[in-house]
């Protein structure tokens, strides 16, 4: 059949089992939203406030549904302003396709209005990125795009659309969907062996779940492996859900905002089991006192990540899910032993704590939302202060339940990617967990949680400062509060309730449950708590810089 690029565009889409995709129209893509705008009954688009909006729209929509996000946004600041939300996306693997809109082939390269190099821009932060100037490429790329997004460690893939390009007319063929290259997996059986036997013969073992558990479906394998040889477990921020929060051998974060437990087990561990890990410098700190008395083994899909950052004893690179299943089959049933108890003894003497000293505490209004939602929640984050209390005092018990920017940690990312996950996931309640800092940089969201009816909930843990950054100007600069003061006057129920939101606002800790429960019960309309929080709640532990993890700072 003949068909224009735009529709064959939205023919390829409708190809890939796409039935959203987030965007801001513009002269460069009003032939595809003209395609759109056909096919709306098959592919439903969101019309967000802001491009950054969309980016993490498709990223939230991505992580709470394992499917391939889709943004759309117009050439120039347009395609510019995707560039955020594609950097959040590969730093944390998730597979997202962005579509922008490019001048028309006979203006490439003479400055033409609204005209930039968007490939040149995000070469660095996609997995692939193509221009298209020929009609009759467009379907290949489209094709190949999707592929490239879901198959071995997942990513953001570009497709700039040159604009006469969304308006030729060629033949096209529909084609089902390629399926996802398999990453071959080829560890030799000794190397197997090898590992196996590590595990066997440790005697104070540990394993660190990342956020590749989760991508890859392997939880059920983790979990089979930690329990059938008792082997404590602590995690990534990426890789919260990955291992049941509520399980006796979890022992919590990892890292600089690790627990204590945590960061001495393996301190003291003997063998050190990364499994869909990077080892970021936010989980190991001082690399030359890092798990000194360990070997270490790494299971990861990407070869580039193996002893990228530290020196691994132990690489078995490829699918995480059948590596584990290798694993398991060879490495022997152990019964409680005294390094499991130690784990107890620790877990008992340095629990996650806050002071209760009457105040409105933002771990307690964690908490309840824990309680309140009985863990079943998705929850997404900004980033700060609010990311970390989420971390550490809601407990995840599935993957895919904690979204949140971890490796470009993007402020203002949170909101965005509540809609994505609300409208990818319409059975779960989406709670985003902010702080005021973040939230005002995309709170014109709010609008477009509002047009499409979505019952989200903004928990702001207001403390009318930068969090984060004033906690390190007081522990590390001697109480200097450079530019972390932003006690603006906003009111962020009226200005909730501007957008046509529901505003609450919730001084003390009495009056958490109500707002939490009232919340919770809206059906049709995003609601914000504002919870005025002291700007001196800080996150605790911490690991000071240049320190060993070992070294926490308690309170």
């Amino acid at each position: 059949m003949r068909l224009n690029g735009s529709e064959i565009l939205v023919e390829c889409l409708k190809e890939q089992g796409v039935d959203t995709v987030f965007g801001f129209p513009g002269g460069a893509v009003l032939n595809i939203y003209d395609a759109l705008y056909k096919a709306r009954n098959e592919i439903r688009h969101i019309l967000t406030s802001h491009e950054q909006g969309a980016s993490h729209a498709a990223d939230g929509y991505a992580r709470a549904t394992g499917k391939v996000g889709v943004c759309i946004a117009t050439s120039g600041p347009g395609a510019t302003n995707l560039v955020t939300g594609i950097a959040t996306a590969y730093m944390d693997s998730v597979p997202m396709v962005a579509i922008t809109g490019q001048v028309a082939t006979n203006l490439l390269g003479k400055d033409s209005f609204q005209e930039v190099d968007i490939t040149g821009i995000t070469m660095p932060i996609t997995k692939h990125n193509y221009i298209v100037k020929d009609v009759t490429q467009l379907a290949d790329v489209v094709r190949k795009a999707f592929a490239i997004a879901q198959e071995g460690r997942p990513g953001p893939v570009l497709i700039d659309i040159c604009k006469d390009v969304t308006a030729a007319v060629t033949d096209f063929e529909p084609k089902p969907p390629r399926k996802p290259r398999k990453v071959h997996t080829s560890i030799a059986e000794g190397l197997i062996e090898e590992a196996a036997e590590a595990i066997n013969s440790s005697q104070r073992p540990i394993l660190l779940s990342g956020g590749g558990v989760s991508i890859a479906g392997a939880t059920e394998e983790v979990m089979e492996l930690a329990e059938k040889a008792k082997i404590p477990v602590t995690t990534t921020l990426m890789g919260l859900g990955s291992f049941p929060g509520t399980h006796g051998l979890f022992t919590g974060l990892l890292g600089m905002h690790g627990t204590k437990t945590s960061n001495l087990a393996v301190s003291e561990s003997d063998l050190f089991i990364a499994v869909g890990a990077r080892f970021s410098d936010r989980v190991i700190s001082d690399v030359k006192r890092f798990a000194p008395n360990a070997k270490v083994m790494h299971i990861d899909i990407d070869p580039a990540e193996v002893g990228k950052n530290i020196v691994v004893h132990y690489p078995l690179v490829g699918n995480i899910k059948k590596i584990l299943k290798l694993l398991n089959g060879r490495v022997k049933k152990r019964e409680y032993s005294e390094w499991n108890k130690t784990i107890d003894r620790w877990k008992e003497a340095y629990p996650l704590k806050y002071p209760q000293d009457g105040t409105l505490k933002p771990h307690y209004v964690v908490e309840r939302i824990y309680e309140l939602t009985k863990g079943d929640a998705l929850i997404t984050t900004e980033v700060g202060q609010n990311q970390l209390w989420a971390a550490q005092f809601y407990k995840y018990t599935s993957p895919r339940q904690f979204i949140s920017s971890g490796g470009l940690g993007t402020m203002g990312y949170g909101l965005g990617a509540c809609i994505g996950a609300r409208i990818g996931r319409p059975d779960k309640k989406v709670i985003n967990i902010a702080g005021d800092g973040s939230f005002r940089m995309n709170c014109t969201e709010l609008a477009t949680a509002v047009e499409y009816k979505l019952p989200i909930v903004i928990a702001l843990l207001n403390n009318h400062v930068l969090g984060m950054v004033r906690q390190w100007q007081e522990l590390f600069y001697d109480g200097r509060y450079s530019a972390t003061t932003i006690d603006r006057g906003t009111d962020f129920v009226a200005l909730a309730e501007a957008f046509g939101a529901k505003g609450i606002n919730v001084t003390r800790p009495e009056e958490v449950d109500a707002a939490i429960i009232k919340a919770l019960e809206s059906e049709d309309t995003p609601v914000l708590i504002n919870f005025e929080i002291d700007r001196d709640d800080k996150v605790f532990p911490i690991v000071p810089p240049g320190a060993p993890i070992s070294e926490l700072i308690e309170e």
